[in-house]
């Protein structure tokens, strides 16, 4: 065998975030790892803290606010996302950001009403301000 098992698992993860919006089973996943499930999903949660479902789960909530902040329609990105149900995927959304899509969207709106300003939305605020007041003419 070859590489160790830490690399294997990064291979395996970083399959997850290239394929987290397609139906991904735990069999292929550590396959890709060259582990049994349960040894790799064990192996998964002591590497990262998370298990693969939790972090495939992550990636589509964090896929999602990004669609939903540019604007999108809350459908659109439930089956962007990789979810087939809108149902179940407002209430996911919901228990991880503690409000629905819509009422998610609505607030990063009102912070941020341009969809082309949605990445000041991750710089820190002092840094927005020293460059802001940096390119004032005058």
């Amino acid at each position: 065998m070859s590489g160790s098992p830490y690399r294997r698992l990064l291979a395996a993860r970083a399959i997850l975030r290239e394929r987290y919006s397609e139906p991904l089973h735990l069999r292929d996943l550590a396959a890709a790892a060259r582990l049994s499930e349960f040894h790799f999903l064990r192996a998964y949660r002591a590497a990262f803290g998370e298990t693969p479902h939790q972090h495939c789960t992550r990636l589509r909530i964090e896929h999602a606010k990004r669609a939903l902040a540019r604007g999108a329609g809350v459908t659109e990105v439930c089956f962007d996302a990789g979810y087939s149900s809108l149902g179940s995927f407002s209430s996911l959304f919901a228990r991880a950001t503690g409000r629905s899509p819509r009422a998610w969207q609505r607030e990063v709106r009102l912070l941020v009403p341009v969809p082309a300003d949605v990445p000041r939305l991750y710089v820190p605020g002092c840094f927005l301000a020293f460059f802001v007041d940096c390119n004032l003419p005058g």
